[in-house]
């Protein structure tokens, strides 16, 4: 065990399964949820890399993050995501930033819209700073895919990690 008492094996499986689970929601059609808005779907590839830092810390919602990022750089559409510091740097950062705001007010809900706001915030932020895109189609993106991935990621996130806590 090491110093929270936390089995290096739990952290790596936990790692591994939540890794896999944010490439399955890569590759298909289960990482978009239908919603009523002009976006017409909220992305939940993000909550992955939350409930990594939520469950295991800093460390774990990084490496999640990181595979969620490398999976987008590498099935990049556009020259938008083809650019590492767009597709990988924010997602890194989403378990991280969950996990300080979960240790800070141990609200899953609100720990989850601020991993979803790194994500939303981060990727729209460099693309505008890189010049990718404007700052109103930036804004406007932030506005019809953000707030439906924030409330949906805060209902899953609680949801799940209820579920996890309950059993450990």
């Amino acid at each position: 065990m090491n110093n929270s008492g936390k089995s290096r094996a739990r952290i790596l499986a936990t790692s591994g399964l939540l890794g896999a689970i944010s490439i399955v929601l890569g590759i298909t059609p289960l990482g978009f949820i239908p919603v009523p808005t002009a976006a017409g779907h909220a992305t939940i590839m993000h909550v992955p890399a939350i409930l990594g830092g939520l469950l295991e810390g800093p460390v774990v919602g990084a490496f999640v993050g990181f595979i969620f990022g490398l999976h987008s750089f590498l099935r990049a559409g556009s020259p938008l995501f083809a650019d590492p510091m767009v597709a990988i740097l924010p997602r890194i950062l989403i378990g991280v930033l969950a996990y300080l705001s979960f240790r800070l007010t141990k609200s899953v809900a609100l720990s989850a819209a601020v991993g979803t706001l790194t994500n939303t915030f981060g990727v729209l932020g460099i693309a505008v700073a890189k010049g990718y895109l404007t700052f109103p189609v930036a804004a406007g993106i932030a506005l019809t895919h953000g707030l439906p991935e924030v409330i949906v990621a805060m209902v899953l996130t609680a949801l799940i990690y209820k579920g996890i806590k309950k059993r450990r």
